[in-house]
């Protein structure tokens, strides 16, 4: 079964600091990059990084450029968003999904989603 699962989510005060984590099973998973999309109540889905398959190249979201840093670890089947100084406005429903070969803003390109981890950044 073709599966990816976040965690790491939480509360923290804005400036702190979190790990998401999206781990993988049942597929190649080098074949695959990993985006980052998040969803805040009442606004639309935005992609917020993607990670090449050899995790090489990374794709950022502007408004994130210089506080988050992904990565990962093949062995792993593992790919990680470090977060820092988180601000209120970063506060969503975090998801990673999986995707052949190329990163896309598009999350309709994605075929594999997870459950979603919340991130709350309070004030």
């Amino acid at each position: 079964e073709v599966q990816v699962v976040e965690s790491g989510g939480g509360l923290v005060q804005a400036g702190g600091s979190l790990r998401l984590s999206c781990a993988a099973s049942g597929f190649t998973f080098d074949d695959y990059v990993i985006g980052w999309f998040r969803q805040a109540p009442g606004k639309e889905r935005e992609g917020v990084s993607c990670i090449s398959t050899s995790g090489l190249s990374i794709l950022y979201l502007d408004s994130v450029k210089g506080r988050f840093t992904g990565s990962r670890d093949n062995a792993k089947k593992t790919v990680y968003l470090h977060m820092n100084d988180l601000k209120p406005e970063d506060t969503a429903v975090y998801y990673c999904a999986a995707k052949q070969y190329s990163c896309v803003n598009n999350g309709l390109l994605y075929a594999n989603w997870g459950q979603g981890t919340q991130v709350t950044v309070s004030s």
